[in-house]
């Protein structure tokens, strides 16, 4: 299997096929199944007290869309969950492309296209530095999101750290551990599976 040595985890789960037509159709449909995947996360919602933002799986998801897919197609298969949602009533968990989520919702293809760059340096094979693969993504999203709340409610800074950051950083240091174990787990398998991977 002659794959480049940006590849990602999809490319040695999912060969490319051997006609240019077929490859394109194979990425679309990751494209796709990913940006699913993401809306089906943000169903999983959890309202808290002190933050108009809800608590979700999305995160998660959007950080394995882009270690798993790539930069290119981990940024597209975002962009193609923003044009659903746009579409979509209800696609999105309670907001919209202009509320005051927004700006976490614009920041998702930014973060996946940063982890998928990492990802593609292999960064994420390894357990000791997945977590450096997962993090600038999250902070990403947070830089982003907090920016547009604050800006929305005219709150200061602090403000928006505080109801737009802050409640969060538990979930998402636990959806981090998670990234960081899934993805080296992974890739140990499919070496398991492809000899001539023994020694990246």
């Amino acid at each position: 299997m002659a794959l480049s040595r940006s590849t990602t985890l999809v490319d040695y789960l999912v060969p490319s096929p051997s006609s240019r037509s077929l490859n394109i159709l194979k990425d679309a449909a990751l494209v796709v199944g990913f940006s699913l995947l993401v809306a089906l996360s943000a169903q999983i919602a959890f309202p808290i007290p002190w933050s108009p933002v809800p608590v979700t799986l999305q995160t998660l998801a959007v950080l394995l869309t882009g270690a798993v897919l790539g930069s290119r197609r981990g940024a597209l298969a975002l962009l193609a969950y923003l044009a659903e949602g746009a579409l979509i009533p209800h696609f999105f968990s309670g907001g919209t492309l202009v509320g005051f989520d927004a700006g976490y919702l614009w920041a998702f293809p930014i973060a996946a296209f940063v982890t998928g760059l990492l990802c593609e340096r292999h960064l994420e094979r390894r357990l000791l530095t997945s977590a450096l693969a997962m993090i600038p993504g999250t902070l990403i999203i947070y830089a982003i999101g907090v920016s547009w709340l604050s800006y929305f409610f005219h709150w200061d800074l602090l403000k928006g750290f505080t109801a737009g950051m802050l409640p969060f950083i538990p979930g998402d240091i636990v959806k981090l551990l998670i990234a960081t174990a899934l993805l080296p787990m992974a890739w140990a398998l499919v070496k398991s599976f492809h000899p001539a991977m023994k020694r990246s």
